[in-house]
């Protein structure tokens, strides 16, 4: 195990990263304690009760899409402008992918260190990377996680890519969670009053697909850290399959204070969240949801598994020309027209630079793009959402 100073911080934050063990590998080394650069300051904000969050996060059955469509889509749009999460049964992934998936993700992690450490890199062009806290040296304090990384779409890494406990696997649940999303995409653009295609094609909602598997081992002192700290995710949507073991938590907007609630895990759903660059798109109608996972305690008989796939820009190096994307507001295809944006466009390189240069900091990465009240209300009202200038009306 590394050791630490305690007073040079970026060199500790170096020899951490450098035994490319990551926290796994401070557990496998007996810890006792969270080193110093792990430490969080305690969140002000109360934990709501239980009923509160069965009553703010539904759970949908996409079963009953062919019997009332609208139901559903009605369920859809009342839990993503409120919430902007909800958790999906009868989805179409089969149960036993899903238990293959979090058992492979286990399998990677608990393997010995130097059997994992060919894969621990830094390197964002790499479509397939082992680290432990993508902003490792930007964030005010680092997390109690590792992550697996894999790019899916557009750019899939070839199968001898794939670290060996997940070949086969991953690139099925990836097929299966993309055949999702392509549902879902569908019920929001419905909800938007849009045509069902509209947020996957012209708007670009499904360019790219990343999965990432995160792994929470056991923590010694779970009250003085984080597993993940509060953030909305830089996707359209984010599709996460989540263990047994509980943790995830989301901000529940609601009079007279905002409150932590409890995202419990229900057998056999997947969640489902809007991201910043969907709340962008449909011009701040739809809710990016923002959330944290507590760390998983020392007395805990396994570690957190926990699997998202995050719908997103598509920001392929072999792009010649980058898609444009920002808010839907006046095309025609019904709603008022005339309405201004919230936001201001943004290419994938900009928006990706800024999210990945400011980690996980507890601020939303859309207030940089918020256009500021009096600029909105005398801005042009057709903003682009792609590399041409379709856009829509969204009714408000």
């Amino acid at each position: 195990m590394a050791t630490f100073s305690g007073t040079d911080r970026l060199r500790d934050l170096h020899a951490f990263d450098d035994t490319k063990a990551g926290v796994k590998g401070l557990v496998d080394a007996g810890v006792t304690a969270v080193p110093y650069f792990f430490r969080h300051h305690p969140d002000p904000l109360p934990v709501a009760a239980p009923s509160e969050a069965a009553a703010t996060i539904p759970v949908i059955d996409l079963a009953k899409v062919d019997v009332d469509r609208g139901h559903v889509v009605s369920q859809v749009r009342s839990a993503a402008e409120s919430a902007g999460l909800f958790q999906v049964v009868n989805h179409g992934v089969a149960g036993e992918l899903m238990d293959a998936m979090l058992a492979a993700v286990r399998r990677f992690n608990e393997q010995p260190a130097e059997a994992k450490a060919p894969y621990y890199t830094r390197d964002l062009g790499s479509r397939v990377r082992f680290f432990c806290n993508f902003d490792l040296f930007q964030s005010p304090a680092a997390q109690w996680r590792d992550t697996l990384y894999v790019e899916m779409v557009p750019d899939a890494p070839s199968p001898d890519e794939i670290p060996p406990p997940l070949r086969g696997v991953a690139e099925e649940f990836a097929a299966a969670v993309w055949l999702l999303g392509e549902r879902v995409t569908e019920l929001l653009s419905e909800a938007l009053g849009l045509p069902p295609g509209y947020l996957a094609g012209r708007a670009g909602c499904m360019d790219g697909m990343s999965m990432v598997a995160q792994y929470y081992p056991p923590c010694p002192e779970p009250e003085k850290t984080m597993g993940t700290t509060r953030h909305s995710d830089p996707s359209f949507l984010t599709v996460l399959l989540q263990d047994e073991s509980g943790g995830l938590q989301a901000v529940l907007p609601r009079p007279p204070e905002e409150r932590w609630v409890d995202v419990p895990p229900v057998a056999g759903a997947l969640v489902v969240n809007v991201g910043d660059l969907l709340q962008l798109v449909s011009n701040g109608r739809l809710r990016s949801m923002e959330h944290r996972v507590l760390p998983t305690a020392a007395s805990a008989a396994r570690a957190r598994v926990a699997v998202a796939c995050f719908f997103r820009l598509e920001y392929s190096a072999s792009l010649t020309r980058p898609r444009t994307y920002g808010p839907i507001v006046d095309s025609g295809e019904g709603g008022a027209r005339g309405a201004a944006a919230v936001y201001r466009s943004t290419t994938p390189r900009d928006f990706l630079a800024y999210f990945n240069g400011k980690g996980l900091d507890g601020r939303s990465a859309l207030e940089h793009f918020r256009i500021p009240e009096a600029a909105a209300a005398s801005s042009a009202v057709d903003v682009v959402s792609s590399s041409t200038t379709a856009a829509a009306s969204i009714p408000r």
